[in-house]
């Protein structure tokens, strides 16, 4: 298995898959922020959900749950 492919499915398993459709389209609806600023968002600070969120509320001025 070549790095790619153990990093593919390191994303699969633990964090927002680049092309998946309901992990962007959660992100789109919750936040209110466009496909390409998820895209943004998921090259400035990785894949972990968490951190692609938190990104996101920053850029956005939004308050995560309190």
């Amino acid at each position: 298995m070549t790095d790619d492919q153990r990093i593919n499915e390191l994303l699969k398993r633990n964090g927002i898959q680049p092309g998946s459709e309901r992990e962007l389209a959660y992100l789109e609806e919750e936040l209110g922020v466009s496909r390409e600023e998820v895209q943004a968002a998921t090259t400035a600070v990785g894949h972990d959900p968490e951190k692609v969120e938190r990104y996101l509320r920053d850029r956005t001025g939004q308050h995560g749950p309190a």
